[in-house]
């Protein structure tokens, strides 16, 4: 399956490859994606979609979900009502995507990192080995540099809001690391360092904080305004790969890391590691190291 690696506005092909193989032969989320896509509103309710398309809200909710969970719509909430919207990018190649979908086999001929083409003829395939693809998932239980969490039994904390400022400030002083690191908008990462050790060597880790602002379920459309966070991340020379949140995590977020932890596993030719850090073992991590994170 495509995977959404990098930000729409580049490698426009890829994008629209992935839209293609999300929406697949599905005649139910073929129409809800062109309902949300239909005139000029930007977005539309569940009610809204359900008239448009004949199908029971159940349905468009079902529906929806996949496309929002693959970037292709976003999520938001209005009055209290779900909404899905348009994203620009998919807006202006609606007409596109859905003729890659009436006829699969146009796709074969539009270059992408998967399918390149060079001149008009495609480029001799080979066929790539398993080993190719070496891609871990680790915790924060495996990390060596936080070995001190092993003595912290899940069941023993609590979840808690902590601003990604303080935390991140907190991680920094458990790996020594004294760098200075500026948020921006347009970031790779809110974290690079080469001070992380796990099974005894240091590594090079890149890592995504997402702070107290946000109050529900952290899912991929949620991770910066494009839903790119992941991929961006993944961007990063780095191989381990680690994401915190204060609460609970997706499992559609863990999928996409894994996704983008094999695509950067053939890219680099090495084996790539990825987790996440979610409410719980960010407790656990503050209750083991209550000093790095006490404010000063």
């Amino acid at each position: 399956m495509p995977l959404n690696v990098s930000d729409p506005r580049s490698n426009a092909n890829d994008q629209i490859a992935h839209a293609v193989a999300v929406i697949g032969r599905s005649k139910h989320r073929r129409a809800v994606f062109e309902a949300i896509y239909f005139g000029k509103k930007q977005s539309k309710t569940v009610d809204e979609i359900a008239a448009k398309t004949g199908l029971p809200a159940k349905r468009v909710l079902e529906e929806a979900k996949k496309l929002s969970s693959n970037s292709i719509v976003s999520q938001t909430k209005k009055k209290g009502k779900t909404c899905y919207g348009k994203d620009d990018f998919f807006a202006i190649q609606k007409g596109k995507i859905i003729s890659f979908v009436e006829n699969p086999r146009k796709l074969k001929n539009l270059p992408t990192k998967t399918n390149p083409r060079l001149g008009g003829r495609k480029i001799e395939a080979f066929r790539l080995r398993r080993q190719s693809f070496q891609a871990s998932q680790v915790t924060i239980d495996d990390l060596d540099t936080f070995a001190r969490v092993n003595r912290v039994s899940p069941s023993s904390v609590s979840a808690f809001a902590m601003s990604e400022k303080q935390f991140k400030t907190g991680v920094m002083r458990i790996l020594g690391d004294k760098g200075k690191f500026q948020d921006w908008g347009g970031e790779k990462n809110d974290l690079c360092t080469t001070h992380l050790r796990y099974q005894g060597k240091r590594r090079t880790a890149a890592f995504a904080f997402k702070g107290k602002g946000l109050k529900k379920k952290l899912t991929p459309a949620l991770m910066g305004k494009n839903g790119d966070q992941i991929q961006r991340l993944f961007q990063t020379a780095a191989e381990i790969f680690l994401l915190q949140y204060w609460s609970q995590i997706d499992d559609s977020v863990l999928e996409q890391m894994q996704m983008n932890a094999k695509v950067r596993s053939y890219a680099d030719g090495k084996r790539i590691y990825y987790g996440i850090i979610d409410g719980q073992d960010s407790a656990r991590l503050i209750q083991a190291y209550p000093k790095q994170f006490k404010k000063r």
